[in-house]
């Protein structure tokens, strides 16, 4: 980055610390992930510089050759990843991709059957100051309180009471699978659609991992980073009969040029998402998972739903006389990145809220195994064990310093690509 350097000292600087913060802290955030040298290489590249407003061989602009075919790329290599009858990469995010689906099929006030928010679910799926709360009428379902995982049979009871045009499968913060064979069966019994959502566990999907939505859902969005770990960016799937209005809601409808380097990025981490290491590291992401919530449960901590399927889970801190905000900050002290979260019925407000939120794909992707995530179990206990205790955790933060050095972040990802 000599020119920027250059050009820009004050920019360069602020990436610099934050390629020195990804290096020298443990990532646990369950949405972030750590994209390979090619991925970064093509969303810098100058593909930047060229508008392409419409799609392939359908542009606006002309001199559009070279990016339609990397769009091609993008949207072909999609299909053959998740047996997807047609694809769109445009979207800047997810939660412009479901926009997208909102838009092109219902109508203001429609109703919509989505994930509680307090339960896992997304802003996207219906919170009041996002477009969904705003302009559709959100009923939620949620977890069994006993079980904390859905309960279909109240799902069902809820859809024949409210007769939803759409049916939103999907969460940021559910740790078990979904049946989508059996929403597929609630959404037939009274005429609705379902859009899946499934930005977080896209990777285990492409690594079959987990169930596949495709086949019972006429939608399906995703972002592209997450356990894709590929470029910030989002991407839908649809059947054939409905190609046409979701291009169009999403050019000209609620987006002008797309970002073509962006979408080069995207096709590179579908390329590398199609490979056999891929699904070895989606294997490994999810190992790492259950026996980090195992080795937290081990020490004490209540896991939410009685642990994972997938690349995430929830802590329970009440019965450590935390707060998921105390949790969060007193771990980042010590170079542990977690969020805090709602946990099911939570009797604190979200800014607040009683857990942390904890997943794997960026330590995976470094190169770390279940032995490494005994000792991250181990470390968190040690940091929130004693809030207060600056000896303690300053022999917490040396730790991870040591562990972190022993995998450099762009040597893991070469290992793992």
């Amino acid at each position: 980055m000599n020119e920027l350097r250059r050009v820009d000292r004050q920019v360069y600087a602020a990436i610099i610390r934050e390629i020195e913060r990804e290096s020298r802290t443990l990532e646990l955030i369950a949405s972030e992930n750590f994209a390979s040298r090619a991925v970064l290489e093509a969303q810098g590249s100058v593909l930047t510089n060229k508008y392409a407003e419409g799609y392939p061989s359908a542009r606006w602009y002309d001199g559009c050759a070279c990016v339609d075919e990397v769009e091609l790329l993008a949207i072909e290599r999609a299909k053959r990843l998740f047996g997807a009858d047609h694809v769109n990469v445009q979207p800047h995010s997810g939660t412009q991709a479901n926009m997208a689906v909102y838009f092109a099929m219902l109508a203001l006030k429609d109703k919509v059957l989505a994930m509680d928010l307090a339960c896992g679910g997304h802003l996207s799926h219906g919170h009041s100051h996002n477009f969904s709360g705003r302009y559709f009428e959100i009923i939620p379902y949620g977890v069994n309180r006993r079980t904390e995982i859905l309960d279909y049979d109240e799902i069902a009871g809820l859809a024949r009471r409210h007769r939803p045009k759409m049916i939103l499968v999907g969460a940021s913060a559910y740790s078990r699978q979904f049946n989508f064979k059996q929403f597929r069966r609630i959404a037939d019994s009274v005429g609705a659609f379902i859009l899946a959502d499934i930005a977080h566990i896209a990777g285990l999907i492409a690594a079959g991992l987990h169930p596949n939505p495709i086949p019972y859902a006429e939608f399906v969005t995703t972002t592209t980073h997450k356990t894709l770990r590929g470029p910030r960016g989002g991407m839908i799937m649809c059947k054939k009969e409905f190609a046409k209005k979701i291009d169009q809601q999403i050019f000209p409808g609620i987006q002008g040029g797309p970002l073509m380097h962006v979408i080069a990025a995207k096709a590179v981490a579908l390329k590398e998402a199609s490979t056999p290491g891929f699904r070895r590291y989606q294997k490994c992401v999810v190992e790492n998972a259950r026996a980090l919530a195992e080795g937290l449960s081990e020490r004490g901590y209540r896991i939410v739903a009685g642990g994972t399927d997938t690349h995430l889970f929830l802590v329970d801190l009440r019965s450590k006389g935390l707060t998921g905000r105390e949790a969060s900050t007193i771990l980042e002290s010590v170079g542990i990145i977690v969020n805090k979260n709602l946990i099911p019925f939570d009797p604190q407000p979200s800014v607040i809220a009683s857990g942390i939120r904890i997943g794997t794909p960026a330590v995976t992707t470094r190169g770390m195994g279940l032995a490494q995530m005994r000792i991250i179990a181990r470390l968190i206990d040690e940091a929130l064990r004693e809030p207060i205790n600056r000896k303690a955790h300053a022999r917490v933060a040396r730790e991870i310093k040591q562990l972190v050095r022993q995998y450099p972040l762009y040597r893991g990802l070469k290992r793992r690509a």
